[in-house]
């Protein structure tokens, strides 16, 4: 049977390393107990961090659903040479998850029973492998122009996909994993799919610096929206917060920032934006 469920929100890119970003989870408001959370990674860089900031969001929220950005994956302190890398981070982090009882990638996919009727609440673990790209005819050439140009995400750096022998290949590993999921799901059975990383190329066409979309995703997913009855998909990463629409599908980037960034803006940001039913 579905769980009974409230209103679905989401968030991303909390950055909680910055102090007024901290201060603004910490001073969160309460919402109902029958209330879902989606956070679209970057929440923190450390598991310690990670840890504090969901415990908060849990226990303001009936369930909170969690998936990683590449944020969480960096192996800190950057200089350490036995700090976790890879596949053993993300262990790590899903262990924290579990400790606090948040929802992860790895878990069955919860059904969320909204007004219009149930819908699978999706998170997904996918990276990027540099074919969602702006610039360059190969991936190859897009990453050797974004580093002519100098635009180097610092994942190429504190990212490592171990026992992966590339970023590339652990998403593509994650995306062969996880098509057999989604597969299984009732016909009849829409979805709301989280993602850090945008699955359709669209978004990253807002992009200032057109270099960076290869560390916005893969090209495997640009169909998913379509193939696996999306209601909405959610994600961060991009810095830009906005609603969109591919093939009649809403998108939604969900993500607060660096304070640098939405200090700018006129008003201040919503942390939390709501997705379901309705937006605001």
């Amino acid at each position: 049977m579905p769980d009974m469920a409230g209103t679905l929100y989401a968030t991303s890119d909390l950055h909680i390393a910055y102090p007024a970003n901290r201060q603004m989870v910490e001073e969160l408001a309460g919402y109902h107990a029958d209330d879902w959370l989606l956070v679209a990674g970057d929440v923190a860089e450390s598991a310690e961090d990670v840890a504090w900031a969901l415990e908060r969001l849990r226990d303001r929220f009936g369930t909170v659903v969690w998936v990683p950005g590449n944020h969480e994956l960096w192996s800190t302190p950057r200089d350490d040479p036995t700090a976790l890398r890879g596949e053993a981070k993300y262990q790590q982090l899903l262990k924290v998850c579990r400790d606090l009882g948040v929802l992860t990638p790895e878990d069955p996919y919860p059904i969320w029973d909204g007004p219009t009727g149930p819908l699978a609440i999706v998170p997904l673990f996918l990276l990027y492998d540099y074919t969602m790209r702006r610039v360059g005819n190969t991936p190859a050439e897009a990453l050797a122009l974004a580093w002519e140009a100098g635009v180097v995400c610092t994942d190429e750096f504190v990212l490592h996909p171990d026992p992966h022998p590339t970023r590339d290949a652990w998403c593509r590993a994650r995306v062969a994993a996880t098509e057999p999921r989604l597969a299984e799901l009732p016909a009849d059975l829409g979805t709301v799919l989280v993602s850090h990383w945008p699955l359709h190329p669209g978004p990253a066409q807002a992009l200032r610096l057109p270099e960076f979309s290869i560390w916005c995703g893969t090209e495997l997913t640009a169909d998913w929206h379509i193939r696996y009855r999306a209601a909405v998909a959610v994600y961060g990463h991009l810095h830009i917060p906005r609603t969109t629409y591919y093939d009649g599908v809403r998108f939604e980037e969900v993500s607060l920032g660096y304070p640098r960034e939405w200090e700018r803006r006129p008003t201040p940001p919503p942390l939390i934006r709501r997705i379901l039913p309705g937006t605001s």
